[in-house]
């Protein structure tokens, strides 16, 4: 699981430069991947809480960001969407809202408005419903670096549609199929 998560990070979000920001991080071994195998949702908070509290304690020269994947919970997006306030809830009784902020992947994120196949959705999938959590200084800088930040998005659509599902399956990141196996080994 993890595997399939890095080379998600390296051949989409770095390679197709979805975050321009994930690069660096990942060069420099910055990212802190956790798996977790919870299955409720209480044991997935305080796993969340531990996260959020070794990252914000943690030099960010030594671990700027983590990436939290959530093996075994959250198969349904829309049970994943309902969550994220749980999350956020978290941060906030912990006190590191405005230091540390909650983004999220999922596999079959999907935004609002478009069907379940259109290849923008692609923007915000990864094998696995994964949390992502990042400091506020780190986005302050690379916002400062990239000062057009507010319109990756837009250009994170416009890439995916150019590069189609058939440019998106030659990523080798057909990720249904390749869940299917890894859970049958």
């Amino acid at each position: 699981m993890l595997s399939l998560t890095v080379r998600w990070l390296e051949r989409a979000v770095i390679g197709l430069n979805l975050c321009p920001f994930a690069k660096s991080v990942h060069v420099k071994g910055q990212i802190h991947y956790r798996l977790s195998h919870a299955t409720q949702k209480q044991e997935l908070l305080q796993v969340l809480q531990e996260e959020l509290q070794a990252l914000q304690a943690t030099d960010p020269a030594v671990r700027d960001t983590t990436l939290l994947i959530l093996a075994d919970c959250f198969p349904d997006f829309l049970d994943f969407n309902d969550f994220l306030q749980d999350a956020d809830d978290v941060l906030y009784t912990l006190g590191l809202d405005g230091t540390l902020q909650i983004a999220s992947f999922h596999p079959r994120f999907q935004f609002a408005g478009t069907t379940e196949d259109d290849i923008t959705n692609f923007t915000n999938r990864a094998p696995f419903p994964v949390l992502h959590l990042i400091r506020e200084a780190s986005i302050a800088r690379a916002v400062e670096a990239f000062p057009d930040a507010e319109m990756i998005y837009e250009k994170n659509m416009r890439t995916l549609e150019d590069l189609g599902r058939a440019g998106w399956k030659e990523l080798g990141l057909e990720i249904e199929r390749e869940q299917d196996a890894e859970r049958q080994a």
